[in-house]
């Protein structure tokens, strides 16, 4: 059979799986839950990407009521995954039904028509509450959309709901002792990675194909990591981070997660605006730098993923070019730790107040839970462990910062790279509350495994793309990361089109599920 024909005979049966899965919502065959009779129905639809998914719904082969009645029932199958702060079913399938009765209307339908997307629950939305995973916060619900959010409602997309993190978006594990910890979909007794953790849970449990996560060092890039997903980092203000719970705007910026790169191109062009088409960018010939700082002391099983990896990219055609990037590991040193820790107080003080959240800074901190209270202690106040003097910061953001982004211009420069490509993380998930951990023999801070590959790019500024490569014996997922120039957004995400074909997509959760 040809090509051709093999692609339209999945057509049809793609189509014909989603028409069944409408008859049985229709019947109440998913109201109440599963059963095994209604499984593969309900599959039909949570399976589907955001591009498919939206295709169907501008086709009408199913409605958007009955493609978030779906994902609804997966919320609920996967409650104990405790990824979402706030989710209100009705309230979904209300703005779905709009959503159909624009299209029977025959209305202009939006780029995201009828797509319930997953929020961050850092990010501000007008009819749901804005927590930023703390205990002062939970009562918060702000006036207005933030500028992503309403970005994404006039290209159609719905909220699904907020999702849970790591409070205050303070770390990568999202432990929150406030609202629980979040739970990894491959294995429950592990982290998902942080802060935005929930998003990158209900992503990779096909609770939802598309969702907003927010990153200042990893925050993106550690959940998609380590629960098997993609995740886009962009360059630095390519999209607003207008409205969201901050910690410096010298590095925030949201970005999607997604299972393919597909459906992250498609939040770019929503979110970015990108009128351009996507660049053609081959995977042979392409030149993909490595500096092997980056893979020094990686978990046994993560190196041999990674280097297997390498190999089908090598094979492919892929040109690897070794070189390391000069006084990287002083220049991170000097600003990555120095910027954050200075401007985490002030920059949450103006949001507390711009945004009429009735919470002083010091109410914030005082009701945060333990860990959290104790890490803004031994830095906040002057004379406290690490606190950051105001010549450390200047110096941080006015000298070593721009000499940073000048060293990596060079390398990229030099070496001809259209990315830097590297182990996201030294190790895969965690068990929840595990640190240090063991990395060949080794016990390694927490932090250090998780954060050391991630500081310099979202530091520097670089779009950064992670795509799953492969599981581990125990079923955790491994991940590399992509870092490209400044700028070069829709260069990477082309790129990482190329990239997917070679490497695929992980299985779901439990093999079976999905």
């Amino acid at each position: 059979m040809s090509g051709e024909g093999t692609r339209a005979t999945r057509g049809w049966t793609r189509r014909d799986a989603i028409c069944g899965a409408v008859a049985a919502i229709a019947a109440g065959g998913l109201a109440n839950g599963f059963s095994e009779a209604n499984a593969a129905e309900m599959n039909a639809l949570t399976d589907l990407t955001a591009v498919e998914a939206v295709a169907a719904m501008r086709r009408g082969d199913t409605t958007a009521e009955a493609y978030a009645t779906a994902l609804l029932a997966r919320a609920v199958q996967y409650k104990t995954l405790n990824a979402f702060i706030s989710l209100e079913p009705d309230s979904v399938l209300e703005a779905a039904r709009n959503a159909d009765r624009a299209r029977t209307a025959g209305a202009t339908l939006g780029a995201l028509h009828g797509l319930p997307i997953p929020v961050k629950d850092s990010v501000n939305t007008k009819d749901l509450p804005t927590t930023g995973g703390t205990p002062a916060l939970r009562n918060f619900h702000p006036h207005a959309d933030a500028p992503v959010i309403a970005t994404l409602r006039n290209a159609g997309a719905l909220v699904m709901g907020k999702t849970n993190i790591h409070e205050l978006s303070f770390g990568w594990t999202s432990n929150n002792l406030a609202f629980g910890a979040v739970r990894n979909p491959y294995d429950p007794t592990r982290i998902p990675g942080g802060s935005s953790g929930g998003t990158a849970a209900v992503v990779a449990a096909r609770i939802a194909p598309l969702g907003v996560a927010e990153d200042t060092e990893g925050s993106i890039r550690v959940p998609a990591a380590l629960c098997g997903i993609a995740g886009f980092r962009p360059t630095t203000e390519r999209y607003a981070t207008t409205a969201v719970v901050p910690i410096s705007s010298l590095f925030d910026q949201v970005g999607p997660h997604a299972r393919n790169v597909a459906d992250l191109v498609l939040f770019d062009t929503v979110v970015a605006g990108a009128v351009e088409p996507l660049p053609e960018v081959p995977l042979r010939g392409a030149r993909l730098g490595i500096d092997r700082s980056f893979y020094a002391g990686l978990d046994p099983e993560v190196e041999a993923i990674t280097s297997a990896a390498l190999k089908k990219l090598e094979a492919a055609g892929a040109v690897l070019v070794e070189m390391p990037v000069p006084e990287l590991s002083r220049l991170i040193g000097l600003t990555t730790a120095q910027v954050q820790l200075h401007d985490v107080a002030p920059s949450l003080i103006r949001y507390l107040a711009q945004y009429d959240t009735h919470v002083s800074f010091e109410e914030l901190i005082a009701s945060a839970s333990p860990d959290i209270r104790q890490q803004f202690q031994s830095f906040v106040p002057e004379g406290s462990p690490i606190h950051i003097s105001e010549s450390a910061y200047e110096a941080a953001r006015n000298v070593h910062l721009p000499e940073l982004r000048a060293v990596f211009q060079r390398w990229f420069a030099d070496t001809g790279a259209v990315a830097m490509v590297f182990p996201t993380t030294r190790i895969a998930a965690t068990r929840i509350g595990e640190d240090p951990v063991d990395i060949g023999g080794r016990q390694v801070p927490f932090s250090d495994a998780i954060s050391r590959n991630i500081a310099s790019g979202s530091t520097a500024g670089l779009p950064g793309l992670v795509l799953p490569t492969g599981l581990t014996r125990r079923g955790l997922p491994v991940s590399i990361e992509f870092d490209g120039p400044s700028g070069s957004d829709r260069q990477l995400l082309a790129l990482g089109l190329a990239i997917e074909r070679e490497l695929g997509v992980l299985p779901p959760p439990g093999g079976t599920v999905g």
